[in-house]
């Protein structure tokens, strides 16, 4: 009992410390908001991954990375559905934006990034998919980069090779121990492969997948130097709405999430040239995913649709 209560005491030092350390703001539009949320489930979160780098405070960033993360009844599993940063959609007005059409990675850059930014893309796509979230997350690249390299690197497998615009690291067939530099170029790489921004998306979702892996592996939950190390490198590159929920009730709610428990998922859709201009375009309105995030059917929907299911 007093072991217990010691774990309780440092876990509970640490989400205050945590608390104190990232930055909250609302990034939630109200018309994307579940106003009751319930930590048993289902749940939803919107998760945005920016390009800023350390001193860009300019408007201009487009959201690199968008993902609902749909979490059922229970929470034991988790489904990672990626929004293609190419999606053609209507965004409404807001923030000196008159709205119109664009995609849905531009939504971000209209708002003009940061805190507006974040909730005129959360508008947009609850507009699109019906979701109304429990919370969100904003992060940028650093803070990517820091949780790998103190994590000690995770293990990425490559299935073909990949050649980085960005850095002209080549990276090679096979599985391989990544720092975080390398993780993150190569996550970010969609040129020349075959499917894309759809390779890319799911290059970001294993990527996710081997972090939870590597934070087991290595006790990062028993590690309270280790875990400090990681909240504090998190809190600076990380924003949080967590739609009035304890932070510390929502990661003690979440804390039993087994890494194999994860689960990727694209977006039913194809890309398209409209007006000499790349788009992605939903097939069939999403073939009922939306309903299924929104509801509780995700498993069934999974197993229904094997082709937008990404095995991680």
């Amino acid at each position: 009992m007093v072991l217990a209560g010691l774990t309780m005491l440092g876990l509970h030092e640490l989400t205050d410390r945590y608390d104190r350390t990232v930055l909250k703001e609302q990034l939630l539009d109200a018309s994307a908001r579940n106003e009751h949320p319930d930590l048993d489930g289902p749940l939803n979160y919107l998760l945005i991954g920016t390009d800023r780098r350390p001193g860009d405070n300019t408007a201009e960033q487009r959201a690199d990375t968008i993902l609902i993360v749909h979490v059922p009844t229970g929470l034991r599993e988790a489904y990672l559905v990626s929004i293609p940063r190419d999606l053609l959609v209507a965004i409404p007005a807001g923030n000196g934006y008159a709205g119109g059409e664009d995609k849905i990675n531009a939504a971000f850059e209209h708002g003009r990034g940061g805190e507006a930014g974040a909730q005129l893309l959360s508008a947009t796509l609850t507009r699109l998919t019906g979701v109304r979230f429990d919370g969100a997350a904003l992060v940028d690249f650093a803070g990517i980069r820091q949780v790998v390299d103190l994590l000690g690197g995770v293990r990425m497998c490559v299935e073909r090779e990949v050649r980085s615009i960005h850095t002209k690291r080549v990276f090679s067939p096979g599985c391989q121990q990544m720092n975080g530099a390398e993780a993150l170029d190569y996550v970010r790489q969609r040129y020349d492969l075959p499917g894309g921004d759809y390779d890319r998306q799911r290059h970001q979702q294993q990527l996710l997948r081997a972090m939870l892996d590597r934070a087991g592996e290595t006790r990062l939950r028993s590690n309270p130097i280790k875990l400090d190390q990681v909240i504090r490198a998190v809190g600076g590159s990380l924003t949080v709405d967590t739609n009035g929920v304890a932070l510390e009730d929502l990661l003690l709610a979440l804390r039993g999430l087994p890494p194999d428990a994860l689960h990727g998922v694209q977006v039913p859709s194809h890309s398209e040239i409209i007006d000499e201009v790349s788009y992605v375009v939903l097939e069939n309105s999403g073939n009922g995913l939306f309903d299924a995030v929104r509801g509780t059917r995700m498993p069934d929907w999974t197993r229904a649709n094997p082709r937008w299911v990404v095995r991680l």
